[in-house]
């Protein structure tokens, strides 16, 4: 299981012998093997990387993700040359027809309604409705049960009149940051996987440059919803090193496929990789995940 480096307070990082070098003020130097890490993200607008230790990160396929001066993940890092995108694979993509691309999106949504009622069943409300949706999911959600599903989910998670909103405070604000660690997660999966993430499954926009991330992620989003559903509960929100960190052990949860436990993280590279062989034999054939309902 690769290690996720997380660096809130300013500090120093370089390369030396294939390991990252950590630099701060009175402490001592401490170094990270790159092959240890999947994920590095740079909370603190004065942390200094050189140029040698990033490259040797996409060369590891290490995401890099970079937070803005509010703390929030703005830029996303990848090597352009990665040897996973084989030819091949990256045309059985392109080629994916309109009919698959439905059958794969009816998966994903039917997935995701029911790892939000295994939530609500987790938090002690009803999941009967949404679960009777996740199992009238229709080819390309024509019906648009995800839609359905969020008007009953969020009130019965949070509260009667919680308003799901990307620029809000809050709850909100929670929301967003657990999202972008798990949209960093997600690309990096996909690209291991060999597939282009501007190549959507049913997202399509020009101002986004990773619409199938936002695709896949859809079923693993309860898993945030639950921690912040925790940190509400605690009165914890605001995004404070604790929070964000607990917000990045996302990555860790539990997860089901096919009756076999995984991190989060390990999760995503099976999704990953049976959407890579769903299109090579143009058939829906996701491995998705589900979220193991706590006592």
């Amino acid at each position: 299981m690769k290690r996720v480096l997380v660096f809130t307070h300013p500090c120093r990082l370089k390369l030396h012998l294939s390991q990252i070098v950590i630099t701060r003020e009175e402490e001592e130097e401490r170094k990270v093997p790159i092959e240890d890490v999947g994920l590095l993200l740079l909370g603190h607008q004065q942390i200094s990387i050189t140029l040698p230790l990033l490259n040797a990160l996409a060369d590891a396929d290490v995401a890099v993700v970079i937070c803005d001066e509010g703390h929030v993940p703005n830029i996303y890092c990848q090597s352009m040359n990665s040897h996973s995108l084989q030819g091949e694979q990256l045309q059985q993509q392109i080629d994916a027809g309109r009919v698959l691309n439905k059958q794969l999106w009816q998966q994903i949504i039917s997935q995701k309604i029911a790892n939000q009622a295994a939530v609500l069943t987790t938090v002690g409300q009803s999941p009967l409705s949404l679960i009777h949706l996740s199992r009238h999911v229709r080819s390309g959600d024509a019906d648009n049960k995800e839609g359905q599903a969020a008007r009953i989910y969020w009130p019965l998670l949070m509260r009667s009149d919680f308003r799901r909103e990307r620029e809000a405070k809050g709850i909100n604000a929670l929301l967003n940051y657990g999202y972008a660690i798990l949209r960093a997660a997600t690309i990096r999966a996909l690209v291991s996987s060999g597939l282009l993430p501007a190549l959507g499954i049913f997202h399509h926009h020009r101002s986004n440059a990773y619409p199938l991330a936002d695709d896949i992620m859809e079923p693993f989003r309860p898993f945030v919803d639950h921690i912040v559903f925790s940190l509400a509960e605690e009165n914890e929100m605001e995004l404070t090193t604790s929070v964000k960190q607990r917000l990045v052990r996302v990555l860790f949860s539990d997860t089901i496929i096919k009756e076999e436990h995984s991190p989060l993280m390990i999760a995503l590279t099976r999704t990953t990789a049976s959407l890579a062989k769903s299109y090579a034999e143009k058939s829906p054939l996701l491995l998705l995940p589900s979220f193991v309902e706590l006592a």
